[in-house]
Formats: structure tokens, sequence, C-alpha cells
């Protein structure tokens, strides 16, 4: 197997049907899906019914609502040499695995490849993203990771410890994740790569309510992770500048969404980067093991 997709999932159901659409449309044998159900009801049965038999697809059931803690779950039962993180509300467009694949097998020394988010109206989606491609540092991580384009070496992830489960969806510190991970592999000394045209669809949410509900969640965690791994202050303050200004911008044309956005973002910001304790406790994690799962026939 070439290829593990894990996809950690809560409250969605059609549009999982849609990403695993866009799975088998990669025409790929070689590329299972793991579905991590966090639901308490079993609205994916007739989702995984629909995938059974058309492509290798394995459901394991998480109790727990922590999105990082399902994928660590998925990737202990992964058998792909390649493992990726797809959202259940993403697409991916016609050829991306192939492109993923011929990255990883052109470069045997590449650990890590990522590329950015694209929007379903075309260009680039919401997030700070580099306009030009290639390695991948702990000066250039803040704009170059994005949890459902990201691919590494399933012997790695393992080896890393996957997902700090204080991370992410379902935890006060809700996201950067992924940036954590990417960080922790280039301070292991494995080699990151960000390609600008390796790109997965997802929804636009910026400057909506649901972002600014989220908007003080995700910038604490996106804070704690700077604390983290940036290697000076140079590099974070950066990301406190952004929110001001966004703010000043917003106030000087009265867009109340907008600037409740920014204040959330900064507020969330500073919760992390003062979290000193979090911050330093998760610089390595215990390597996680194996847990082969029986494959429905």
């Amino acid at each position: 197997m070439r290829f593990s997709l894990i996809v950690a999932t809560r409250g969605r159901v059609e549009e999982l049907a849609q990403f695993l659409d866009s799975l088998l449309a990669q025409d790929r044998a070689d590329a299972e899906a793991i579905v991590v159900d966090q639901n308490d009801d079993d609205r994916l049965a007739p989702v995984v019914a629909r995938f059974s038999g058309r492509l290798p697809l394995l459901r394991l059931r998480s109790a727990r609502n922590n999105a990082c803690h399902a994928r660590n779950l998925g990737l202990r039962a992964a058998r792909g040499a390649i493992v990726g993180f797809p959202d259940d509300d993403c697409l991916y467009p016609p050829g991306l695995l192939d492109r993923v694949d011929a990255a990883f097998r052109a470069d045997p020394a590449l650990a890590v490849l990522t590329g950015p988010a694209e929007s379903p109206a075309g260009g680039l989606g919401s997030g700070r993203w580099r306009e030009e491609g290639g390695p991948i540092t702990l000066d250039t991580l803040w704009t170059s990771v994005i949890e459902f384009n990201l691919f590494l070496r399933r012997d790695l992830a393992l080896a890393l410890g996957g997902f700090d489960e204080r991370l992410g969806p379902g935890t006060r510190f809700g996201s950067g994740e992924g940036n954590d991970l990417v960080a922790r592999a280039i301070r292991a000394g494995h080699a990151a790569r960000y390609d600008l045209g390796q790109r997965v669809v997802h929804p636009d949410k910026r400057l909506t309510p649901v972002a600014v509900e989220r908007a003080a969640l995700y910038g604490a965690g996106f804070g704690l992770v700077l604390r983290r791994h940036a290697p000076s202050p140079g590099v974070w303050l950066r990301f406190l500048v952004r929110p001001l200004g966004g703010m000043a911008f917003a106030a000087l044309r009265l867009r109340r969404l907008e600037f409740a956005y920014y204040a959330a973002t900064l507020r969330g910001r500073l919760l992390g980067l003062l979290a000193g304790g979090e911050a330093a406790a998760g610089r390595r994690l215990a390597p996680l093991e194996p847990a082969p799962q029986e494959w429905p026939a």
C-alpha cells in the first residue's frame, strides 16, 4: 500500500462522501482510507456501506472529541508508506496523489511534503501562504503547512509520536498541530518541502461568523506552537502585527465582523504565546506503536 489517508470526522456526512468520491477519482489502487468516526451515533454507516468494496476503507470509532487523537488512532492502523490527513470537507483535485507520489519517489531524502489550500472558487484559499515553493525551515514553516495538505512518510510520523493531542480541534489550543508536527520533523533533521502547485480544495471560511467564532481558539494554538518552535521573536512578532493591522483597517472602514475576527485572533495568539509550560512540554513526544486492524474483506 502506497497511501493511507486518515480522516478524522464529526458531524459531517455528505461532505465525507464527496471526499471519498474525490479519492476514488485519483484512480489509485494503492490508496486506502481510514475514517475515524467521532460521532455518538451511526450516521456514517450508509457512507461506509456505499464505498465498501470500491476502495480499501476502514472505519474506526473514537468516543473523544479530539481531532489529533482520532488522527493518531488512524495513523497507528495505517498500512501505507505515505500518510495524509484530509479534512472531512475537503476535496482532492485529479492527479493530486500522482503528484505527491512522484515527489517522494524523486527524492528519497524527502520526509514531509506540503502545499496550500485552494478555494472552491479558484485561487488560494484562506490562510497565510508562501508565494514560492521550496524547503521548509523553522522560519518559513508558518506559511507552508495546513493539516489537510500534509503528507509524510508513515515510519517518520510514528517515530515522531504523531500529532500532539493537546493541540487542534477539541482542545483549548484549537490549531497549529500540523505546524507542530512538521517543526518536530525539521528539528529531528528531516527534509520538508512546500509545493505551491500541490493544492487541496477546502471551503473558504475566512471572515465568516464561523471563522470569528473559532478565531480565538485557532489563534491560541498557533501562538502556542510559535512559542514552542519559532527560532526568534522576529518570527512571531509578524503574527502579532498582522492582526493589529487588520483591526485598524477594519475599524477605519466600519467592518464589525472583520474587526471581531482580527481582535479574537490577536487575543488567542497572545494567550498561546504566554502558555510557556504547555509550549515546553511538547517539544518531543513518545513514538507511537503500530496497532494493525482487521480490514474489511
